[in-house]
């Protein structure tokens, strides 16, 4: 069974995410670690995360699931919203509410290549 990567420790948590530091609401880049994005992102892809953005379903999210940060696309299946990893080898992850849904991506870029940026918005 494929690992799971978390984005981030519990502890190393993107600056502003819990909602104490008053730039909450900025725009912040993250790099792409793991395979459970392939083929539409890489390891070492950096990824722009709208934190006040609109999740809905197909987009791609930035997610907090007991005790980890996950990248995953958002999908319904009947009432159930679920992290789908794009990577058929990584299982779904149901999710009680969007609450778990901390940012959408707006923007991939490979480092070193300013014409390989794709918008998601």
């Amino acid at each position: 069974m494929a690992k799971i990567i978390p984005i981030a420790s519990v502890d190393a948590s993107p600056a502003g995410l819990d909602g104490a530091a008053c730039d909450s609401a900025e725009p912040f880049a993250l790099m792409v670690l793991g395979d459970s994005m392939l083929p539409e992102f890489e390891d070492g892809d950096v990824v722009v995360i709208e934190p006040a953005g609109l999740a809905q379903e197909g987009s791609f999210v930035l997610a907090y699931r007991n005790k980890e940060w996950l990248f995953r696309q958002l999908v319904k299946n009947g009432r159930q919203w679920l992290l789908h990893a794009v990577n058929p080898a990584y299982p779904d992850l149901p999710i009680a509410t969007l609450e778990a849904v901390r940012g959408v991506i707006i923007q991939k870029s490979k480092p070193g290549r300013r014409r390989s940026i794709k918008r998601y918005v």
